[in-house]
């Protein structure tokens, strides 16, 4: 069963730290790039916020009877097929999981330019990811 208590928890956490990711997001690459210290916060926040997105999309597929999905990825554009994101937008969103596997796992050094590209990406589409999530969450059997 889907605790829609759980997931507003989830969307309140992104949405108070949607504003630094904005603020961050609207630096030029060039203000971005001579900051370490803004660098540092981009991936921290985006880490927190992606994360708290793949915990929704898990809770929300496997509490509607569905298997896991296979991979973070997987989470998002498994949203599409089940009527919760249109399937562009869950496909387009996606590629947050890459984005947040970089940065926690440190598979490489970090490029920061193709970070600043990412907090770009990720502050586009997590407005539309968060609507979408709350009027699913609506309509749901109370």
């Amino acid at each position: 069963m889907i605790d829609a208590t759980l997931v507003i928890r989830k969307i309140n956490l992104i949405s108070k730290d949607f504003g630094e990711l904005a603020r961050l997001a609207q630096k030029s690459l060039d203000e971005y790039l001579g900051s370490s210290i803004d660098q540092a916060l981009a991936e921290r926040y985006l880490e927190r916020a992606i994360g708290r997105m793949i915990d929704i999309n898990y809770h929300l597929i496997t509490e509607s009877g569905h298997a896991p999905p296979t991979d973070y990825f997987a989470s998002f554009v498994q949203l599409g097929p089940l009527g919760i994101l249109p399937p562009p937008l869950a496909r387009q969103i996606a590629v947050c999981a890459g984005l947040r596997n970089r940065i926690v796992h440190e598979y490489d050094e970090l490029d920061p330019h193709r970070l600043h590209e990412g907090l770009q990406a990720t502050v586009r589409d997590i407005p539309p990811y968060l609507a979408r999530i709350h009027e699913y969450i609506q309509g749901l059997p109370a």
